[in-house]
């Protein structure tokens, strides 16, 4: 990317969903044309709806369209584009598809193809950071080494280990192995995912720190050189190695080790000439020691808790920096202001393994008031299919301390009103309310650990639900919101004094 300032007119948005609507609303207040893409899927998607001009690119399965290079290049051209924003996952880690974009005269919304190769297969990544200081998790790494060459090394490194893919993320590739005796089964198995899901079937071997807390830094760099930390954002709360509930601060960490992982982040990325936003994950373990686990060259699907705490908008800032403008802040002058935390609300059902949802969400009525944000890219009507993550929304609360910012993320997650899917809502209350979360000590196996205790019943809101379907389908959404929420958020509905009459409301 250039140094020079351009100004950019018209941005092709190569997404879908939440963060597709969380771009076009960046490019409105830039005043930049936003153009969305659609597959069959998504014609009337919320972010086809929203944007100023939309793209056809192909069938609903993503091979056939969000990652067909030539078609999102095609669509460019066809709506004249000058610029290219990816989003999260698809193709925003793609160097190939950055230098497409590149190549093709258009401006990449993102760090350069060098940064992103570097930083994509975590064993080269692993060796660049050694070389710069940044502190790694003890590991192994060979290109042409057997079985039995992994096997000499996680006896070194000490059961149990993590067998790891080098490509790709996302929790797939990833396996811990607590002794010698299942470690082939593992090495087989994570090539096997591995090379399904990136490609790419090497693999490589780190110490799996057990309780460990899963850290990570947001780091912006500009193409003058300049590059500050926003600070970071714990994201322990886990399952199967995905994020589910990230706040900031993090109640871990003390101003000291702040200073510390953020100036690590800092060096990370500037080992790689890093030029945009991205983010350092960390690995903390339970005395305090932190290692370098991966860079992520791209926005982060919780980078709205960053945005509440700090008061920058990210997005705006990842155009503004690939326009080559400059940084208008230093490190000296930011600062983290009070507390946010972010749940991912999923069609999913946590009693049957978290298995995806579908169906048509027939209600979808978002929580509202003072200090609640909803990214979402869906909307009552829409149908929750099989072919893309079945994220609904993501809900943010920002508040003064940790301990009202809880309360209000309960009070916003009560508040939901989701029906015709399951949902993992009842799910993130319930981790919410443990006593572990209060307290700031969930690690990251934590939800596996307590999962039948996370599971367990909390009354009758299921039937509750069904009554509150089925009033919306008899009235023909006549049922007020408010009537349809206090069903939804409450285990016993008869029993509440402002709950709901049938076929009108209470007031």
């Amino acid at each position: 990317m250039s140094a020079d300032h351009v100004q950019l007119q018209s941005c092709l948005i190569a997404n879908r969903g939440e963060i597709a609507v969380r771009i076009i609303r960046a490019c409105r207040e830039l005043n930049i044309r936003a153009v969305a893409v659609y597959s069959e899927a998504d014609v009337h998607a919320r972010h086809v709806e929203m944007a100023d001009a939309a793209y056809s690119i192909g069938a609903a399965p993503v091979w056939e369209s969000y990652l067909k290079v030539e078609r999102l290049l095609e669509a460019a051209s066809a709506t004249g584009c000058d610029c290219v924003h990816p989003g999260y996952g698809f193709l925003s880690e793609s160097e190939a598809f950055a230098q497409a974009v590149i190549d093709a005269g258009l401006t990449w919304i993102g760090p350069s193809p060098a940064a992103i190769r570097a930083m994509g297969v975590k064993t080269e990544a692993r060796a660049l950071m050694e070389a710069a200081g940044v502190p790694l998790v003890p590991g192994f790494q060979s290109t042409d080494a057997d079985d039995d060459a992994f096997l000499a090394a996680a006896g070194q490194i000490g059961f149990p280990v993590m067998v790891k893919a080098a490509g790709g993320g996302g929790g797939k590739g990833i396996r811990v192995v607590y002794d010698a005796s299942a470690l082939g089964e593992a090495l087989s198995a994570a090539r096997h995912e591995a090379e399904a899901a990136f490609g790419d079937p090497r693999i490589f071997l780190e110490k799996f720190i057990e309780r460990g807390r899963h850290v990570e830094i947001q780091v912006l760099a500009d193409a003058q050189g300049h590059t500050v930390h926003l600070f970071e954002r714990e994201c322990s709360a886990q399952r199967r190695h995905q994020k589910i509930i990230e706040e900031t601060p993090s109640p871990l960490l003390d101003d000291a080790t702040r200073a510390q992982m953020g100036a690590a982040a800092v060096a990370a990325a500037q080992a790689v000439g890093y030029v945009n936003a991205g983010t350092v994950e960390f690995i903390v373990t339970p005395d305090g020691e932190f290692y370098f686990l991966e860079m992520n060259t791209r926005l982060q699907v919780e980078h709205p808790i960053t945005e509440l705490v700090t008061g920058v908008d990210l997005v705006k800032l990842q155009f503004a920096i690939a326009a080559g403008e400059p940084l208008q802040f230093t490190q000296d002058v930011l600062r983290q202001r009070g507390h946010a935390i972010e749940c991912r609300v999923y069609a999913e059902d946590p009693a049957n393994g978290f298995l995806p949802a579908t169906g048509r969400l027939l209600r979808f009525i978002p929580p509202t008031g003072p200090g609640v944000r909803v990214d979402s890219g869906v909307q009552s009507g829409d149908d929750i299919g099989i072919h893309y993550d079945p994220m609904i929304a993501k809900i943010i609360v920002h508040d003064r301390t940790r301990e009202a910012a809880i309360r209000r993320m309960i009070t916003a997650l009560g508040e939901t009103v989701i029906l015709g899917v399951t949902t993992n809502l009842e799910f993130l209350r319930t981790l919410l309310e443990h006593p572990a979360f209060l307290a700031g000590e969930v690690d990251t196996s934590f939800v596996e650990r307590h999962l039948d205790e996370l599971l367990a019943e909390r009354g009758a809101l299921p039937d509750a639900a069904l009554i509150a379907a089925a009033l919306h389908e008899m009235t023909g959404g006549a049922a007020s919101t408010r009537a349809t929420a206090a069903v939804e958020a409450v285990s016993d509905p008869w029993s509440r004094a402002d709950a709901f009459r049938i076929g009108a409301s209470s007031e």
